[in-house]
């Protein structure tokens, strides 16, 4: 599938009704709001499966400042490679991202994920490829 497929995919399963296509960071914000309760996903799988692999880094550009952004999106899902909750400094306070996901069941230890294999959400896999 082609990175222009893919999109139509993700804005017709989110409901966007926009003359232009949207823009990469909107797509980000699409599939960030896919990822559900409890599991989490890296900057580079969404950047792969918006068929922009080495775009891992603008994925994280467009996290940090969707804070105000509505419907919500739920930043503290997207971590890094590893599982380090590298985001953080980007919410209101140090720990915020920590108690957002402790309070959706997923345990951080040294600001890392614990059992991080069973809590990622792989969109390509989820989502379809």
């Amino acid at each position: 599938m082609n990175s222009a497929s893919r999109n139509k995919k993700i804005t017709s399963s989110t409901a966007i009704n926009k003359a232009d296509p949207p823009s990469f960071f909107e797509l980000v914000y699409q599939v960030v709001r896919l990822i559900p309760k409890g599991r989490v996903t890296t900057y580079g799988a969404i950047a792969a499966y918006l068929g922009s692999k080495q775009s891992s880094r603008a994925v994280g550009y467009a996290l940090n400042g969707a804070h105000f952004i509505k419907p919500k999106i739920p930043a503290q899902r997207v971590v890094n490679r590893n599982g380090m909750l590298s985001g953080k400094a980007h919410f209101e306070t140090p720990t915020r991202m920590q108690e957002l996901l402790e309070k959706e069941g997923v345990i951080v230890k040294d600001e890392t994920i614990q059992n991080f294999s069973k809590h990622f959400w792989d969109p390509t896999k989820e989502l379809g490829f």
